[in-house]
């Protein structure tokens, strides 16, 4: 192995989610629905992983609504497989995600499902989109107890488990990329905020609900990693076969700066400098992680631009303070998001209060998180109080929430972590559910994320509009691709997601279109639908 030499010159599938009827499973009239407000389980961790992270005793709390009766469900000793399947599906279609507002059958959470009937025993595993679920405790339990209420069921048997690492559109990564379901942007636009302060805790609280995370500190100028956390290994080493950087670890988070590479302090032009972000990203072994949190470097220029193309960001937090100074300048990071098709999921207004002789006082002022909420509709807000001892643990090289578990603090950032999961895994289904193609219809289905629009548009019309090279003169604007060239009855044979703001179409000739959700909802529509093709078998 190699120290790691920068040279000086130089970011579970739903896509096949159903409803009842779809998948053949009749809907119960009352789906027992998991609330929201039972986000606190999270004492399913690794232990590898967070050996530091405290146990916590169980929170869960008890349902309010009730499963449907199960007494009407057929119980006769002799019963088909396909009887018994039916009943344990029928069963566990009670049981809603509160994310999607769609049954676990349906997002196609149950697998390896199997039955003795003569024993009465049922065993099936429940494959979740994060292992840092917040409700995965929750429904196991659940799990258990509808299939117990089936007469014919002795014992019930379920496992968790999570999907691999990676995310929706790997094939178009870098090799370092590919293994990676989630890559969180943490920005502030302005330094001095306590952005990576933020950052770090946010990584390690999503590793204690169980997550494989890793953090990449983006800023080159002034890093601020390596006095935040303290692994035995302080330098980056380079596999001198593969030509990757392998990253250093602490606490089982895995981790890469500049400031690791030997090199102390960057002294060098923009243009440079986006080359050596580029290089420490892309070329990492970061293995399977379900979350790589970056931390953004202050301002809106050339190397945050190149960090949000490069790399496939899934979601934005933003840090900011109370101060009407701090807003400007998270505004403009905001807009700067809003721009490259990066959903801002929540915003953290740090130092916003401390409390003493029993009153709360705002040094500070108010008003600045929650004007950034409230212009750009991001969903969630949170508030992280003046605390010593949360400076402290920066400076000292153990995040707060590794630090002092069960503190104030570390229930706001597991606050933050358990919104940032949840956002997350909607953001992917969303985007893997926008753009599909209903054979049986022959029209494309666009449903745009973060819009309640839905709309089918003609597949020949689709392949028409491309505004590629291929099909329009780049400098005259002529049309390439003439209406005749295009049959009436071409169907895509891929559709894939390209980032929060396109899709890839492969069409039979093998062009590969790609098609901005913009350019989609300014497409002619299809107002009457065709008649459904019968599937042949």
């Amino acid at each position: 192995m190699q120290l790691l030499h920068v040279p000086s010159s130089l970011c579970l599938s739903f896509q096949n989610v159903k409803t009842h009827e779809e998948a053949g499973l009749p809907s119960y009239e009352k789906p027992l629905q998991l609330s929201s407000a039972i986000f606190c389980s999270l004492q399913q961790q690794r232990p590898e992983r967070s050996k530091w992270a405290s146990r916590r005793g169980s929170a869960l709390s008890s349902f309010t609504a009730k499963a449907a009766s199960l007494e009407d469900v057929a119980g006769a000793p002799a019963m088909s497989k396909g009887t018994a399947e039916s009943d344990v599906l029928k069963a566990l279609s009670q049981i809603i995600d509160p994310d999607f507002g769609t049954d676990i059958v349906s997002c196609g959470f149950v697998k390896d499902l199997h039955i003795n009937e003569a024993l009465g025993e049922v065993s099936f595993r429940l494959e979740l989109t994060t292992p840092a679920c917040p409700i995965k405790d929750m429904f196991e339990q659940k799990a258990n107890e509808v299939v117990n209420l089936l007469p014919w069921v002795k014992n019930v048997s379920v496992t968790m488990s999570a999907q691999p690492a990676r995310p929706i559109y790997a094939e178009q990564l870098p090799a370092g990329l590919q293994t990676i379901s989630n890559i969180i942007a943490v920005s502030s636009c302005k330094g001095g905020v306590g952005k990576s302060t933020v950052a770090v805790n946010l990584a390690y609280t999503l590793a204690g609900m169980g997550a494989r995370v890793g953090i990449f500190d983006a800023d080159v100028y002034g890093p601020s990693l390596p006095t935040m956390v303290s692994p035995e290994n302080r330098i980056l080493v380079m596999n001198p076969e593969k030509k990757t950087i392998i990253p250093t670890e602490y606490l089982g988070v895995k981790l890469v700066s500049f400031g690791f590479a030997g090199q102390g302090r960057a002294i060098m032009r923009g243009p440079m400098v986006s080359g050596v972000i580029n290089q420490l990203l892309t070329t990492t072994e970061w293995g399977e992680l379900d979350y790589l949190v970056v931390d953004m470097p202050p301002g809106t220029g050339d190397i945050q631009l190149t960090l949000c193309q490069v790399v496939p960001l899934t979601a934005a937090v933003i840090v900011t303070t109370p101060q009407k100074l701090a807003f400007i300048d998270v505004a403009k990071g905001v807009r700067m998001f809003s721009k490259l098709k990066v959903p801002c999921v929540a915003v953290v207004e740090n130092m916003s209060h401390f409390d003493a002789d029993g009153k709360r006082y705002y040094p500070f002022g108010r008003g600045s998180g929650s004007q950034v909420v409230e212009q750009f509709g991001i969903p969630n807000l949170f508030d992280l109080p003046i605390r010593p001892t949360l400076s402290a643990s920066g400076d000292s090289g153990t995040p707060e929430v590794v630090a002092d578990p069960l503190g104030e603090v570390s229930k706001t950032f597991q606050d933050i972590g358990i919104c940032v999961v949840q956002q997350c895994a909607k953001i992917r289904q969303q985007v893997s559910t926008a753009v599909t193609y209903d054979k049986s219809i022959k029209a494309i289905r666009v449903k745009v994320p973060d819009s309640d629009e839905a709309f089918l548009l003609h597949p020949a019309t689709v392949r028409r509009n491309d505004r590629s090279a291929q099909s329009v003169d780049e400098w005259t604007g002529e049309q390439k691709l003439q209406f005749a060239d295009v049959p009436e009855d071409i169907e895509p044979e891929e559709i894939r997601p390209m980032g929060n703001y396109a899709v890839s179409i492969t069409w039979p000739d093998g062009f590969s279109q790609i098609a901005p959700y913009d350019q989609l909802q300014t497409i002619e529509r299809l107002v009457d639908v065709p008649r459904r093709v019968p599937s042949q078998v």
